[in-house]
């Protein structure tokens, strides 16, 4: 009896280990592999980090198996592609790239870092040395660098570290592959030969084939309309624009108390100008603190302290400084890997964009009442006696009395004479609340005085 319960145990658990063998199987083809693609497609910069990033975010949430990068670029700037570089290594799943076409300079780097290389017919991948704004060879200090970063990325991924530096320096020799003065660029059949290539392929289905991936599905990650617009409004021409958006909203708030509309625009430029760059990494707290301190500054000397000293000057140099180490990849001044291009680039957005700005009041603030906009919103016709209009003519009586100022006149505000509030202006002067003032004058319903001082 006990032997045949033995066997009978036996035989039972033996049946239903057979059975979860072969059911196994037949699950995991129900299961398919989960492959993201992200392109490289455009020049490495904050808006290709934030890209990269985002994408990467959307395979861990996603559970992705695979990641592919579409890659086809001339590079770009160097302390974004090393950003990239780190988010790739970090990551935990197979990321494979397919070249389809060009991986030169950062794409290189970007490239190098992932875990398989393919290529397409034609393609090439090198180049890769640091270059500033106007093409020339960057200074040693660059090379040195990204040869360093290109060793190390080649070494973790077991590729020839010799190959790599040679991309970047051109006084680096390879036996057999290159001598001093050019720089290492290989075709597909060259880097398939010196291991920088897996197989030459013609998509990223056959890259999946070769892998022996049948049974998958791809998620093509493409950034949302508000990643869209963060991206759009990181572009450096797009910052000037804002600053002169900005400047000039102020001003014409100043020019019209009361009305929302410039102000208004102003506060929108500025959180359009401050926000892609803050999401993106570069705007740091104290860059934003400085900016913010900076327009108080010049409010304060607008509104406050007559004349033009110390905090206007102060005001001024932290706004314009703010304003270009916001786009800039810095760290706390520190500017020893960032582009002189990049340097160049947000210096004349931030200062072409006050300038602009500056432009803008003086020669715009007239042409502005000339326009259907503002008549929409002005009254501009002149209000003839013929027509059966009349004005007050009690305020001529005023001319020799003193009173004095119910606001700060710069030169425009008001004035209190014998207990009534009047709308006055000045020849030019600066007076402060409460100083005794003298009419002088008068234009339509409105006084013009003078410091009883003066």
């Amino acid at each position: 009896m006990i032997r045949r319960l033995l066997f009978a145990f036996v035989f039972i658990f033996s049946a239903l280990g057979l059975y979860a063998q072969r059911s196994t199987p037949a699950k995991s083809l129900m299961d398919k592999s989960k492959v993201m693609v992200m392109d490289i497609k455009a020049e490495i910069d904050p808006r290709m980090l934030r890209y990269v990033k985002l994408s990467l975010e959307h395979a861990e949430k996603t559970n992705a198996d695979y990641v592919v990068v579409d890659m086809d670029t001339y590079g770009g700037v160097l302390t974004d592609a090393k950003e990239i570089v780190d988010l790739i290594m970090d990551f935990k799943k197979p990321i494979w790239v397919f070249i389809n076409s060009d991986a030169a300079s950062a794409g290189a780097l970007i490239s190098i870092a992932c875990d398989s290389i393919y290529m397409s017919p034609g393609a090439s991948i090198g180049a890769a040395t640091v270059v500033e704004g106007d093409g020339k060879a960057a200074p040693d200090k660059y090379q040195s660098y990204m040869r360093s970063i290109m060793r190390s990325t080649a070494e973790e991924n077991h590729r020839d570290p010799r190959i790599a530096e040679g991309m970047v320096d051109e006084r680096v020799v390879v036996d057999s592959i290159k001598q001093a003065g050019k720089v290492i660029t290989l075709t597909t059949n060259e880097a398939i030969k010196y291991h920088y290539c897996e197989a030459k392929v013609n998509s990223i289905e056959e890259i999946l084939k070769r892998n022996k991936i049948d049974n998958y599905e791809i998620d093509h990650f493409t950034l949302g309309a508000t990643e869209r617009i963060i991206a759009f409004f990181l572009n450096p021409f797009i910052s000037g624009l804002l600053i002169l958006i900005i400047i000039g909203g102020i001003y014409f708030e100043l020019q019209t108390p009361g009305a929302v509309f410039p102000i208004g625009a102003a506060l929108v430029a500025l959180v359009f100008y401050l926000v892609p760059y803050y999401l993106n990494g570069l705007a740091e707290y104290w860059e934003i603190i400085a900016l913010m301190v900076g327009i108080i500054l010049l409010a304060a000397e607008i509104f406050i302290i007559p004349g033009f000293g110390v905090a206007g000057i102060t005001g001024i140099a932290l706004t314009v400084t703010s304003l270009i180490l916001i786009m800039l990849n810095n760290d706390f001044f520190n500017f020893e890997f960032v582009p002189l291009g990049d340097i160049i680039k947000a210096t004349f957005a931030a200062v072409g964009g006050l300038a602009g700005g500056v432009l803008l009041l003086f020669f715009g603030g007239a042409k502005l009442t000339e326009t259907k906009a503002f008549r929409k919103i002005a009254l501009t016709d002149t209000q003839e006696s013929s027509q059966g209009y009349s004005v007050r003519s009690t305020e001529k009586s005023l001319v020799g009395k003193t009173g004095t100022a119910h606001t700060v006149l710069r030169p425009s505000g008001k004035v209190m004479i014998d207990e009534n509030v009047y709308d006055a202006f000045t020849r030019g002067e600066y007076i402060q609340k409460g100083e005794a003032v003298e009419v002088i004058g008068t234009e339509g319903i409105t006084l013009k005085v003078k410091s009883v001082k003066s």
